[in-house]
Order: structure tokens, then C-alpha cells, then sequence
């Protein structure tokens, strides 16, 4: 691997594309610190603070996780990448119930450029709605604790506001095309992986406060904790990896064709099944609408709601139980609606596939969402798991919610995802040009192939 990594500096056209993407990156995770006009950042640093340690801004924690910390300062890049996620999200489902959205997007390059761009308008239209409502929200000290947040409140403020938090997403979503054209690996994906690795040094200096090697007495973690930690560490991200990565592969056999002189078809191939088809999207839905409730309860005096927001505090067994049934109905939800066994069932007949044993047409749309549904559930479990185990291991061993973030949820995921789609980016770059990938082959390549 480490040979991999030192082959990457030796090809010209990788290792430009690779020092582009570093210094974009860079220039996000700048803008990151340059506050908004007119905010006392100070002072909504210290309001986050202290909901985080009272267990509230459950919403704002995950906005303010995509953000790279930036919505905790109010910096001009505040709003981050979520108006983007956010319109993806919507189009992608529209796309699934709005006939004319549907045959664009099989119209090939030509369609999917055309909701790109239906993306791009999505995104400055949220990001402004956002960005007001944030500005109306920062001008009532009676929600900070008395705090005057901000300076010279009023309509020139809300505008200023607008313009400057609209105008950061469409920076970061220009920056984000530029790393998909001109840099390596997925642009949007590693601008919000950028932001969650961010917060790693914070994570690590507060474990070694709460162990306090050189201060015993301080000591609240011992070394059997610690060691404990790593080895969860470890387990985890392979169990993530496993998953991210398994696939059920469903033969598909191409009949022979003769087309003048030619023959085409008559090969074997297979369509892949993803285990976890959702991704973290069923995760990030589940969290949107079970964070709702806190956060509506913070502008609603009623005690019976209050009562309600609280039974879905973060930790609890309520909360557990309802958050993981969410993820559940919507990994069932999102694999539904972006899943369409008809389409590919259609796509291969035209071409003349068909899977072994299955008639084409009808039923080998019924045996695809068969399959699917059965290898759905494994996947719905697995996230509903590494959902809540950062808040049962942080009430387990005692450790702040940032550190065991790290052990599962919303940020993993998002990591080891990202990572994965770039190494294999970057080793494809590798083979093309004949040198090593990250993981070599072994027997599996020259005279030894037929032993395997």
C-alpha cells in the first residue's frame, strides 16, 4: 500500500489531479472561519456549547456536523453543503412519481445535465430560505439565553445575511464541480468528509484529557477502556467496510446475436445488488424527523410537548426504539423508490439478457424485487445498529458524544464510503498505467489464475 501511495506522485496527470483536490479543500475549510457580517461569533459558540452539554440542538449538531463547524461560528459557509444534499434528495424522488423528470433522466448525458442544473436552482432556492430563517432566528436574544447575538438587527441585516450564507453554498458546490472535473473522487462527498475528519483533532484531544497520561490522579479513562476503544474502533470500520462493500451478484446471460458478419452478445455477466442500496440517506431521514420534535420544543411552552421532546432525548430507549424503526421503513423507503426492477428487467430484454432459470419480462422483474427485498433487511439492520451505537458506547464508557461519534452513525459511514470510492478512483489511474493498486492481486494474476 505504502508503494501504491508513493506510484501516485510518480504519474504526472494523477498527482495533479490529487494536488488540486488538496488545495480546493483547502479553500473550503477556509471559509469555514470567515464569519458572517454583523454575528457575534463568539458568543453562538458558547449558546452550541452549552446545548450540546444540555443534551439540545440535536439538529443543529448534525447541520453543524456537515458543515465542518462552520454553522457553530455562523461563518459564511454556515448553511455548508445541505441545501445541495437536500435538493439531490428531492429530485431523486421526484424523479421516481413526476413522469417528465423520469424520461429526462433517461435521456442519457443530455437529461442528466438537465437536472444537474434543476439541482443547482433547488439549492440557491433552500439555501435562501434557510438563510433567512436563520437570520430571523439570530435576531431574538430571548432563544440565546439573554445573549445579543446579533449586533444591528433588522431588514438590512436579514438581507446582508441571505446573501452572504446563499452566496457561500454555491461557492461550495462550485467547488465541489471543480473537484469532480479537474481533482479526484467524488467533489461534494469529500467536501463533507473534509468537514466530519475536521472535527478528529478536537475528538482526540478530549480523549487524552479524559485519560491524562502524565496526570493519573485526573485520570477518567483507564487503559483497559482505551484499549477497548481501539479495538471497537477497528471492528466497526471493518463491519462498515464489509457492508458498504457486499453485494449479491445476479447472473446475466447475454443470447448471441448476428448482425451482418458479426456476432455480438453470448457473454456471461452479472448485475450487483448492494446490501446497503440506501447509503446513509435512510439515516439522515430518520434524524431529520425524530430530531423535530426537540427542536420544535425549544419555541413551544407546552408542557405535554415538552414532556414528549424529552422521552426522545438522545441516549434513551424511546428514542433508540423509534430511531431505528425509521431507518428501517426508510432503507425499505429510499431502496423502493430508487430500486426499479421493471426498468432493469426492461432494459434487459431489449438487449437480449436474461437471468438463468428466470423467464425475461414479469417475472424477472418479480424475482429482482424479490431479491432486493431480502437483501434490504440485513442492510435496514446493520445501519439501525451503527445508528445508535455512538450514544449507547458513549453512556456505556462514559466518553463525550464527539468521540464516540467516530464509532458509528451519520460520520463513519460518510467516511469510510467516500474513501472507499476514492482509492478506487486513484488505483484505477494505478492500473492504467501499469503500476500496483492498494491491495495486490497475489496468485490471482499470471500463470496461477486457474487455481482460483
Amino acid at each position: 500500500m505504502l508503494e501504491a501511495f508513493i506510484n501516485t506522485v510518480k504519474i504526472p496527470d494523477l498527482r495533479k489531479k490529487i494536488i488540486v483536490t488538496l488545495g480546493l479543500i483547502a479553500v473550503y475549510r477556509v471559509g469555514t472561519y470567515i464569519p458572517t457580517p454583523g454575528v457575534d461569533g463568539l458568543k453562538l459558540a458558547q449558546f452550541f456549547a452549552n446545548m450540546s452539554h444540555s443534551g439540545g440542538g440535536a439538529l443543529f449538531g448534525i447541520m453543524n456536523m456537515f458543515s465542518g463547524g462552520a454553522i457553530s461560528r455562523l461563518t459564511i459557509f454556515a448553511l455548508g453543503i445541505m441545501p445541495y444534499i437536500s435538493s439531490s434528495i428531492i429530485l431523486q424522488l421526484l424523479t421516481a412519481v413526476i413522469p417528465a423528470l423520469e424520461r429526462m433522466a433517461k435521456e442519457g448525458e443530455a437529461g442528466h445535465k438537465k437536472i444537474i442544473q434543476y439541482t443547482r436552482y433547488g439549492t440557491i432556492v433552500l439555501a435562501v430560505i434557510q438563510s433567512y430563517f436563520i437570520a430571523v432566528w439570530l435576531e431574538n436574544p430571548a432563544r440565546f439565553q439573554g445573549m445579543q447575538i446579533v449586533q444591528f438587527p433588522g431588514l438590512s441585516f436579514r438581507i446582508l445575511t441571505v446573501i452572504t450564507l446563499t452566496s457561500g453554498t454555491a461557492f461550495i458546490m462550485w467547488l465541489g464541480e471543480q473537484i469532480q472535473e479537474y481533482g479526484i473522487g467524488n467533489g461534494m462527498s469529500l467536501i463533507i468528509t473534509a468537514g466530519i475528519i475536521s472535527r478528529i483533532p478536537t475528538a482526540l484531544y478530549q480523549v487524552y484529557a479524559l485519560f491524562s497520561p502524565f496526570a493519573p490522579e485526573k485520570s477518567q479513562l483507564d487503559i483497559f477502556t482505551l484499549i477497548l476503544m481501539c479495538v471497537m474502533l477497528v471492528t466497526v470500520i471493518v463491519a462498515v467496510i464489509v457492508v458498504t462493500q457486499g453485494q449479491r451478484k445476479i447472473p446475466i446471460q447475454y443470447a448471441k446475436r448476428v448482425v451482418g458478419r458479426k456476432v455480438y452478445g453470448g457473454q456471461a455477466t452479472f448485475l450487483p445488488l448492494r446490501v446497503n442500496h440506501g447509503g446513509v440517506i435512510p439515516i439522515i431521514f430518520a434524524q431529520s424527523i425524530i430530531m423535530f420534535p426537540a427542536t420544535i420544543a425549544g419555541f413551544i411552552p407546552h408542557q405535554g410537548f415538552q414532556k414528549f421532546a424529552m422521552a426522545l432525548t438522545k441516549g434513551e430507549w424511546v428514542y433508540n426504539s423509534i430511531y431505528s424503526l425509521l431507518i428501517i421503513f426508510f432503507a425499505y423507503f429510499y431502496t423502493a423508490i430508487t430500486f426499479n426492477p421493471v426498468d432493469i428487467s426492461d432494459n434487459m430484454k431489449k438487449y437480449g439478457g436474461f437471468i438463468p432459470g428466470i423467464r425475461p419480462g414479469k417475472q424477472t422483474a418479480e424475482y429482482l424485487d424479490f431479491i432486493m427485498t431480502r437483501i434490504a433487511f440485513p442492510g435496514a439492520i446493520f445501519l439501525a445498529v451503527i445508528a445508535v451505537l455512538p450514544s449507547l458506547i458513549s453512556m456505556s464508557l462514559k466518553i463525550p458524544y464527539l468521540v464516540a461519534s467516530f464509532f458509528g452513525g451519520t460520520g463513519l459511514l460518510i467516511i469510510v464510503g467516500v474513501m472507499l470510492d476514492t482509492m478506487k478512483q486513484i488505483e484505477s489511474h494505478l492500473l492504467m498505467r501499469h503500476y500496483e493498486g492498494f491491495m495486490k492481486r497475489g496468485k490471482l494474476k499470471g500463470r496461477n489464475v486457474g487455481r482460483y
